[in-house]
């Protein structure tokens, strides 16, 4: 019983939101190693879509965020620019006729309201082919065809798609990494994650 009582792990949790295409192998590596040196500190890991989490943020309810928006806040402790591009598959070729099927995130999602403004903007009609809850559901439904969709440049290098000629690049969205002033002893996760997201947009 006294060994029980003495052993600090897991006493001090630390909660992080993550939005979901950043919770790459590499970030869950950070998240692994930073756990196995730190046995005093109980990660407590989230994914979601980025604004759901920057209103959890605001709450109080995470210690850490990292985030897609269009511009960071300036309370943020770092922001990288991730590319974005209109991507079509790269082999069920079709000639996209009038309306253009889009394949969107559900509503909230950060991409949905950028791409409605972008293809209303080229005074394009459209209609929503596919909505996928999650960005692998979005990749596949792009590759199998049904439809175009506006995804980070990042997120599609080992698939089977193409940047669609029509609408090209889009401006960049901020990564950005925010967190609250708290125990010196998780900084070193914060500049590891940092350092990874650097890495990353680089």
């Amino acid at each position: 019983m006294a060994d029980l009582l003495a052993d600090p792990a897991g006493t001090l949790a630390v909660r992080i939101g993550v939005a979901e295409d950043i919770l790459t192998p590499a970030m869950a590596n950070v998240f692994a190693g930073f756990s196995e040196g730190h046995r005093e500190i109980r990660l407590d890991v989230t994914t979601g879509l980025s604004r759901d989490l920057m209103r959890r943020y605001r709450a109080g309810e995470f210690d850490i965020i990292i985030i897609k928006e269009a511009k960071a806040a300036a309370d943020c402790r770092a922001s990288f620019a991730e590319p974005m591009a209109w991507f079509e598959s790269a082999s069920a070729v079709r000639q996209w006729t009038d309306p253009i099927p889009l394949v969107t995130f559900p509503p909230g999602g950060l991409y949905r309201e950028e791409m409605f403004e972008r293809i209303e903007r080229e005074q394009k009609r459209w209609y929503i082919g596919f909505t996928g809850s999650s960005l692998s559901s979005v990749l596949v439904a792009v590759e199998a065809g049904l439809g175009i969709s506006l995804l980070p440049s990042l997120s599609v290098s080992e698939r089977n798609l193409r940047i669609h000629a029509g609408l090209g690049a889009e401006r960049s969205m901020a990564v950005s990494l925010y967190v609250w002033e708290g125990p010196a002893r998780f900084s070193p996760l914060v500049s590891a994650m940092i350092a990874l997201l650097e890495r990353r947009c680089a």
